[in-house]
């Protein structure tokens, strides 16, 4: 039996359609010193997949929820293992519509994380850290110098 549709933004969505959402650790570049913060954010399946495999991960935790726990179209509930503090990711509600569609098209994903559930063996690291709002500045020095026969007929 399938819930009521409980987006208007998704139809194709139902609130009975499973989700993981992770905690993840990052940081924030501001007055040249780096903050850390912590932002909840969907994990589509094959990234759930690759975290669970052992990969290093940004994320202390992940808990698999049914969309209609965790959105409605004017709130967005957190599971209750995340802190008061933490923070929604940007695009967030779009980006959880993404994630939900994945774990449709991808069953055997939903077996990693029951509904309700909390996975906290995650191989977390913050070795390379996450900076949420880093700029990336291209200039000329970055160009590839190539030989000088790469474009000439010989």
């Amino acid at each position: 039996m399938t819930s009521a549709t409980t987006l208007s933004d998704a139809p194709d969505l139902t609130g009975d359609d499973y989700i993981v959402i992770g905690l993840a650790h990052c940081f924030i570049k501001e007055d040249g010193e780096v903050q850390p913060v912590t932002i909840a954010e969907p994990i589509p399946s094959a990234a759930l997949e690759a975290i669970i495999k052992g990969i290093p991960t940004s994320y202390k935790i992940a808990s698999a929820v049914t969309l209609g726990t965790l959105l409605t179209d004017e709130s967005v509930t957190l599971p209750q293992a995340f802190s008061p503090d933490t923070q929604l990711c940007d695009d967030f509600r779009e980006r959880t519509i993404a994630a939900a569609r994945t774990y449709k098209r991808r069953e055997v994903a939903k077996s990693h994380i029951p509904v309700g559930t909390t996975f906290e063996k995650l191989n977390f690291s913050t070795e390379r850290k996450r900076l949420l709002n880093s700029e990336r500045i291209v200039s000329t020095e970055d160009n590839v110098k190539q030989h000088a026969y790469t474009h000439q007929v010989l």
